[in-house]
């Protein structure tokens, strides 16, 4: 039999790795040593028989289930720039804020081409094509593994039509029609062609009814992180909700809400962890607890519906890097007392040993807070205006409560230099008595962030009494929760007219963080709000306003605004840039630079373009571009049904 080839999808404009990963993946987790990796060429890799038993088909499913993690982990090179930080420079909640680099992605309209896909944009496109081919690989080879009954196989084949599903559905709302390919080809094939994005969420809908079939419930695991039917049936939801059949979507919600294990958290719960509260006091709160990476996968928490494991100090730890990512440079001489001086800074506690005279436990922010460098910042409205419902700014809202410790604002930490006698002890502030600003550099330097979701410790770091950083290491993260769940029912009801029953659904997630203004009657604009509060830096914030965009278009209803969208014109008039345009106050409002370069977002840009690396290795066909950029072309054909595409995968 001719073996599979594992380098053909040109598509990615890159060469595979996936021999070395998968053949590293079955190492890591049996728990070798690398060394055993050497006596062993590649060159005798055989595909037919790693694939053909349970331990390489475990393999394949491993790095499936650990890529998943990778959009919130992924650093090769250097330590900035997680891809979930793209997903969020295109949405109304946050921008690129590093300005002390020269190609910061502030200029998006003009900057973003086919040829020139700053920050992460293309790692979606490369590793999302990477994360399919993984799957298909189990797809290929699990019917040819000897010993496994069917319903055995039925569950690798669910779980790998999971993984399929989830990265086609975030190519169709990034990049548009894509090329669809689901299974390992016999040949090289450089005459791929775009399908349309409907027919794409067609097939992924019928996958997603068979893997709600075939996975089981976490319940009857052992292991926690695997797939399982929970997990399912939320991306059912999300293919419902795309495919305009919002009954079928309600009835799965129903199902996770009502008739499963799974429940909001209301109460404390799990270990209370709170370290370093002399600098930072923590009250103990459900929300706080609720997202302590010691407390996401435990049984006691009966909201997580599919976790990715993350811990610290074993082989399944990623340091993220969430604190130096997502928090302002504090320590920074930007930023100044009003008498002069640099107004924090992060003292270690020892010196080669030997007692660090400034430093004092009550302001050591960079063990209880983290220290940032502000890779990108949250807009004002994620900030501020976002927290306001029915005209009042809900004090009672744990995730915005700085009371509670779940919310910093720079105002609420201290001068912290001990020789600065005037000033040290007092809040923090942006501007003098006389109206001077302080802070020479507010984008970077001077925002506010919810430290119950970016703070995760790193011991190696914080113990060390001469270390001055603390960059955010390792810790369990949330795929899906059942407070989407709560939030994708009131979109599906939303577009069915039952404002009722949506704003009862928003309104339970409120309940839940103690906020004291509820909604009367939602709108769409009003769900979105609550998915950016309760879901910050868990949703990939970009790709669901895109598929937001798309279905509000579909189901004819109005925005927050009064508009009304159709799916034709997305590209030059879309919810998402309506929200754009509205709430954020970079992008085309006020017109902020840095750099030389002018914070700017286009309309076409609700769809990325596809990579002209791609479009150029597909010498036997043309891949379709998407509107507004270089090369696009209504009149190329493209197929019209998924059915087509895989009968063509085989020419």
């Amino acid at each position: 039999m001719m073996k599979k080839n594992f380098n053909r999808y040109k598509i990615s404009g890159i060469l595979s790795k996936f021999l070395v990963v998968v053949f590293g993946a079955m190492i890591t987790f049996s728990g070798c040593k690398r060394s055993y990796l050497q006596p062993e060429p590649l060159s005798l890799f055989d595909p037919d028989q790693t694939f053909s038993t349970r331990a390489g088909l475990d393999a394949a499913m491993a790095i499936s289930d650990r890529h998943l993690r990778s959009y919130w982990t992924y650093f090769e090179y250097t330590d900035l720039g997680l891809p979930i930080s793209t997903e969020y420079m295109f949405s109304d909640v946050a921008v690129a804020a590093k300005t002390d680099d020269g190609g910061i992605f502030a200029d998006i309209a003009t900057r973003l081409t086919p040829t020139d896909m700053p920050e992460r944009v293309s790692y979606f496109w490369n590793e999302t094509y990477n994360g399919i081919k993984y799957a298909n690989t189990i797809l290929t080879y699990i019917d040819r593994v000897d010993g496994l009954d069917q319903a055995t196989k039925d569950q690798y084949k669910g779980r790998a039509l999971f993984h399929r599903s989830f990265r086609y559905l975030a190519l169709a709302f990034q990049f548009k029609d894509v090329p669809l390919i689901t299974k390992i080809l016999e040949s090289p094939k450089v005459n791929f062609k775009s399908t349309k994005r409907e027919a794409i969420l067609e097939m992924i809908t019928a996958d997603m009814e068979q893997a709600v079939q075939w996975v089981p419930e976490q319940a009857q695991m052992s292991l926690v992180g695997l797939i399982n039917k929970g997990a399912c049936r939320q991306l059912l939801i999300k293919c419902y909700l795309a495919t305009g059949q919002y009954d079928k979507a309600i009835q799965q919600a129903d199902l996770l809400i009502n008739g499963s294990a799974y429940t909001l958290m209301n109460n404390n719960f799990g270990t209370f962890i709170n370290p370093y509260s002399e600098a930072w006091p923590v009250t103990r709160n459900v929300i706080w607890d609720l997202h302590r990476p010691e407390n996401k996968a435990i049984n006691a928490n009966k909201e997580t519906i599919l976790v990715m494991p993350n811990r610290l100090n074993t082989d399944m730890g990623i340091k993220m890097n969430t604190m130096r990512n997502w928090l302002p440079l504090i320590d920074n001489a930007a930023t100044a007392t009003p008498s002069g001086g640099q107004a924090v800074f992060f003292y270690p506690r020892t010196n080669s040993g030997n007692a660090n005279a400034n430093y004092r436990a009550q302001y050591d922010y960079v063990r209880s807070l983290g220290r940032g460098i502000g890779h990108i910042r949250p807009t004002y409205f994620a900030q501020k205006s976002l927290w306001v419902v029915n005209g009042v700014n809900d004090a009672g809202d744990l995730r915005h409560s700085t009371a509670a410790g779940n919310w910093v604002t720079m105002e609420s930490l201290k001068y912290n230099n001990p020789a600065n006698t005037t000033w040290f002890g007092q809040n923090v502030r942006l501007r003098s008595a006389t109206g001077t600003l302080l802070s020479t550099d507010t984008i970077r330097n001077y925002f506010d962030w919810p430290h119950y979701k970016y703070y995760i410790e790193d011991a190696n770091e914080t113990l060390n009494t001469n270390e001055a950083n603390h960059r955010g290491g390792a810790g369990d993260w949330y795929f899906y929760r059942l407070a989407e769940t709560y939030l994708l029912r009131a979109e599906a009801k939303f577009y069915k007219g039952d404002i009722a029953g949506a704003t009862a659904d928003v309104n339970a997630i409120r309940t839940r963080a103690k906020c004291t203004q509820f909604y009367t009657a939602v709108t769409i604009g009003d769900i979105m709000n609550e998915r950016a509060r309760e879901l910050n830096m868990e949703e990939w914030r970009f790709t669901e306003l895109s598929r937001v965009s798309y279905c509000l278009a579909n189901s004819g209803k109005a925005d927050e605004f009064g508009r009304t969208y159709t799916v034709a014109n997305l590209a030059t008039n879309s919810y998402w840039f309506q929200r754009i345009q509205f709430y954020n106050d970079f992008y085309n409002k006020n017109k902020v630079s840095v750099r030389n370069r002018s914070y700017t977002m286009a309309p076409h840009n609700i769809s990325w373009p596809i990579p002209q690396s791609a479009i150029n290795a597909n010498t036997g066909n043309k891949l379709s571009q998407n509107q507004g950029y270089s090369g696009y072309n209504a009149g190329v054909d493209i197929f019209q049904t998924w059915q087509e595409a895989v009968a063509d995968e085989s020419k």
